[in-house]
């Protein structure tokens, strides 16, 4: 992939091509009007799917007054993202789940230090076939009698019935054939999904193997890519999956979003119902920084201290469709910046 510049920008989104947009005041310009030489070298991300387009935008913006700064920005999955980033290969990791024990330990094993720092709220979104009249609403049993370690081999919706019976389902999964297509396990969203709607919880308590039990089913189709699961939802009335809230938002009419009931009523994803997290597969969205890096590279830096400004933390979420964090979060990202840059 090329490395000039910014490299992929997600198909579908068309807000990232509103590039014009770019607010203008707060952040810091490292080009040379004052005389100063031009700033250079390159930044490496890798990571997220979700938070990739926010990362992009950012570097095209700053590109634009850093010309001479090649930045790359890739998106196999914030899992994937994370073994490249503890081994040292990319400055930052876009990341749609917190960062684990074990890449904790890669990291420190590596000699890589790190800052976590959170950009958006984000909503997994549980979507179908517009046709798909008989499903407005699941629950969390609901979700793990369809895409938990024990729905392997359900074929239609009304396959998993009995098994929605036990785990406290809503008992009105319609007679259709199920096709789910949904991130693998290389996705922070894949494993989010999991944790939020308790999944994993569940599997334990009814005693699935507990290598088994953090895991969804195993015979679905699993794809890295948030606009291939889109269209999956277009191609059968009894499809079933979920992405990140923008990438779902901005599918409109091709899909039907399902809401979630966690125990307290039926929810869909809303930028309110996210924000307040009274939708229950709300999430936080974060870029993790080598800061190992930081006292070689100024580019580094240079990019981070933009993202930490209006323009990234604030107008790039925006446009990128995801949700704003509260104005004392986003000052607390951008004091954790200042005193990990520092």
């Amino acid at each position: 992939m090329s490395r000039r510049r910014t490299s992929v920008i997600l198909a579908g989104l068309s807000a990232l091509a509103v590039l014009g947009a770019a607010c203008s005041s707060g952040d810091n310009n490292t080009g040379s009007a004052s005389g100063t030489p031009a700033l250079s070298g390159s930044v490496a991300v890798s990571g997220s799917s979700t938070v990739q387009p926010i990362s992009s935008l950012v570097a095209e913006e700053f590109s634009t007054a850093n010309p001479d700064v090649q930045i790359s920005v890739d998106g196999p999955g914030t899992s994937d993202g994370f073994v490249l980033f503890c081994k040292g290969e990319t400055d930052i990791n876009d990341a749609s789940r917190a960062i684990e024990p074990e890449e904790k330990q890669a990291c420190k094993k590596n000699g890589v230090t790190w800052v976590e720092l959170p950009v958006a709220f984000d909503g997994i979104t549980v979507m179908t076939n517009p046709d798909n009249a008989a499903v407005s609403c699941l629950n969390t049993g609901d979700l793990y009698a369809l895409l938990g370690p024990e729905s392997q081999g359900f074929e239609t919706w009304a396959d998993a019935a009995s098994l929605d019976q036990q785990v406290g389902g809503s008992a009105k999964l319609p007679n259709l054939p199920l096709q789910i297509t949904a991130p693998g396990q290389e996705s922070g969203t894949y494993d989010a999904f999991i944790s939020l709607a308790g999944i994993e919880d569940t599997a334990l308590s009814r005693g699935v193997p507990a290598d088994k039990a953090a895991a969804l089913r195993p015979d679905y189709q699993a794809s890295a890519n948030d606009n291939v699961i889109i269209q999956a939802m277009e191609g059968d009335p009894g499809a079933l999956g979920f992405v990140g809230f923008a990438f779902a938002e901005q599918a409109g009419s091709q899909i039907d979003i399902i809401q979630v009931n966690g125990g307290s009523g039926c929810v869909a994803p809303t930028r309110e119902t996210i924000a307040d997290h009274s939708y229950p597969l709300s999430r936080t969205l974060y870029i993790y920084v080598n800061t190992s890096r930081l006292a070689e590279n100024p580019a580094l830096k240079a990019y981070v201290d933009f993202y930490m400004g209006e323009t990234g933390i604030v107008s790039a979420v925006q446009q990128t469709g995801y949700v704003d964090l509260p104005s004392i979060q986003i000052e607390a990202s951008r004091t954790a910046w200042s005193q990990a840059s520092a």
